[in-house]
Order: C-alpha cells, then structure tokens, then sequence
C-alpha cells in the first residue's frame, strides 16, 4: 500500500480509501466486514462512511453503514488502527427523513453524537459536510444557474464555530466538505483564516475519466490551498469496469438495481468508456485498474475512495496501487478526454 497524509496534519492515510455506501443494501453485514478485513489485510487504513449510507438513501435503510461498521469495530477492536471519516448529511428532499435543520449547531451536533453511537467510538478523524446547504449546481448539471428564490443565509462562519466547539469537546478531529464548488470551498478557507476557526482539509467531490470537472478551478485550489480531493465514483458506478459495455454485469449490480442512477450511462459516456477499454487491452491492463490508476496518481489527489459489492471486485480494485501508467497510456487517456470531455458531469 502506499500512504499519504491529509493535508496540514500528521495523520497518515492510505492512497486507497475503502468506501462504504453499498454496506446495509448491496452488501449484507457480513459482506461488509469481509471487505473491510480485506481492506485492513491489504494495508488500507482510512474508511469512508456517512450517516446516509446506504445509498440510495430511505428512511428503512438509514444509518446501516455506520451501524455495521461500528460493530465491525467492537468485534475486532481495531478502531485505533483506522482513521476513519463519515458526515453529516446536507438538506434536500431525500433526507428530510434525517433532519430539516442544515447545518445548524442543534443539527451538527445531533448529526455527530449519533454516528459516535453507531460507530461505537467517541472520535472521528475526519468530519465532513456532505453537500453544500445553499442551491447550487449538482449532478449532472454543467453549468450553475443562480435561484432567485434560494432564501439561504450565509452561514459558514456559524457552521465552523460550531465545528470548533464539537472540536474542543473530542469529539472529531478534522473537517472537510464534500460535493462543494468552487467559491463554497474559498468562503470556509477565508473564514477559518480570518477568523482562526478549523481549516477545511479535504473535500470529497466526484472524479474519474468520465468525470474531470475538479481539473478546473477546484485542482489549483486544491493544490495551491493545501485542500486534498478524496475521489468518490472513481469507477463510475462500476460502468469503467466494462461490464456494462461487455453485457456482463450481474443481476445485483448498482445499474441493474437503481437504473435511476444513469449519471455515467449516457450515449457519449458509453463511447468514451469504450475507447478507454480499447486503450486498456491495447496495453494488457484491466479498464477498472487503470481507470483507478489515473486517479491515484493525480497531483491533487489526498486518497482515492474506492467501493464494491464483491470481495473479488475489491481485490481488483486495491492491487491497482501497483500499477504506475506509462506516458503513452496517459497520452492516449488525453485523446479521448479531449474527443468526449466530462460526457458525465
């Protein structure tokens, strides 16, 4: 395995990020901790979760993630050997069932004392904003378009005194965001220096071959402000494994089940992911480790999450770590993003 730090601290991360989201859905507990002592066996450290888990997300299924992970913990005892991330979920229609209050303090607190219930511990190394409160453009959309009846308040000096206090109280170590753009990224930094309150240090966005949006303004913030990018989706939904284009993905895959989530399923995404699985038998490589390959190896990037519904799957995905891309397959990987670019933002 190789291993990093987030960024401003000594806290040492693998590259690989074991994601969690399928663990009470897809995956049954047992299924969760095999993946998670294979994750642990292989030299991966970091696991992220998030009180929303399992997605898609319902009011049956709610916290189950973190439940399952909780009693992974009390059942092997080796909490102090992971650091461990998950978050609070934003507002919206399908969390209502969670909370209506955003980020309030009675809301940020609530959100953290119970994933510390459900996690079975009384820390968490990384605490992270799962999307931003205010109405901006999300998935699938290209392009922000301002709402006029968006009543938000700006709050991000309120939302890191609140941080800071739960800080102070033990209770989490680190904060981060997830989802979030550009100038949302900038207001905490300008806040948190300002004001001396805690720095962001990580955001947990969308990035893989068929999605480079953060390659604009977010990756020079990300390296010029020290703010390290923990890739979400980097397979895509499992369609840059092939098996989709193949016709070979089984009957529980993530498509076949929640077909709704047809972000990477468009015409122009099926084509790229097409060329970029002729690039990868071109060169003797499995499509899904060379699509986690250029992930990982990206300037910006702090660790890369990585998910599967089978222990198969997940043995693919870690021993990507060991292959290192050669010029000419990025170069080829550079000739398709500039024919089908971001087909799926």
């Amino acid at each position: 395995m190789k291993f990093t730090t987030l960024p401003k601290t000594d806290i040492k991360v693998s590259k690989l990020c074991l994601g969690t989201m399928t663990w009470g859905n897809q995956n049954t507990q047992e299924e969760g901790f095999a993946q998670m002592d294979l994750a642990t066996d292989k030299g991966i450290n970091f696991f992220d979760c998030a009180e929303l888990y399992p997605v898609p997300a319902t009011a049956e299924t709610y916290a189950r993630t973190e439940k399952i992970i909780g009693n992974w913990f009390k059942k092997t005892g080796k909490r102090d050997k992971v650091v461990l991330a998950t978050k609070i979920a934003g507002p919206g229609d399908y969390t209502a069932h969670i909370r209506t209050n955003g980020f309030s303090p009675e809301a940020l607190k609530d959100a953290v004392n119970n994933s510390l219930n459900r996690l079975q511990t009384d820390y968490i190394d990384l605490y992270q904003l799962h999307w931003p409160e205010r109405q901006t453009n999300t998935f699938g959309i290209r392009d922000y378009k301002h709402h006029s009846e968006d009543r938000w308040l700006d709050n991000f000096n309120e939302i890191l005194h609140s941080l800071n206090e739960i800080i102070k109280e033990g209770k989490i170590r680190q904060i981060g965001i997830s989802n979030e753009k550009a100038w949302g990224t900038m207001r905490y930094l300008e806040e948190s220096k300002t004001n001396k309150l805690p720095r962001i240090i990580t955001i947990q966005n969308a990035y893989s071959l068929l999605n480079r949006v953060f390659e604009g303004d977010m990756a020079e913030i990300s390296i010029r402000e020290n703010v390290g990018l923990l890739a979400y989706s980097p397979m895509a939904f499992g369609v840059l494994s092939g098996k989709y284009i193949k016709g070979i993905a089984a009957k529980n895959s993530r498509l076949k089940l929640f077909p709704r989530f047809a972000r990477y399923s468009s015409q122009q995404a099926t084509e790229a992911t097409k060329h970029y699985l002729k690039i990868a038998e071109e060169n003797n490589l499995s499509l899904a480790q060379m699509s986690l390959a250029f992930v990982t190896q990206q300037p910006f990037i702090t660790s890369n999450i990585i998910g599967a519904t089978t222990i198969e799957q997940l043995n693919e995905n870690i021993e990507s770590i060991h292959l290192a891309l050669s010029q000419d397959v990025i170069d080829s990987i550079s000739k398709i993003h500039i024919k089908f670019p971001n087909p799926s933002p």
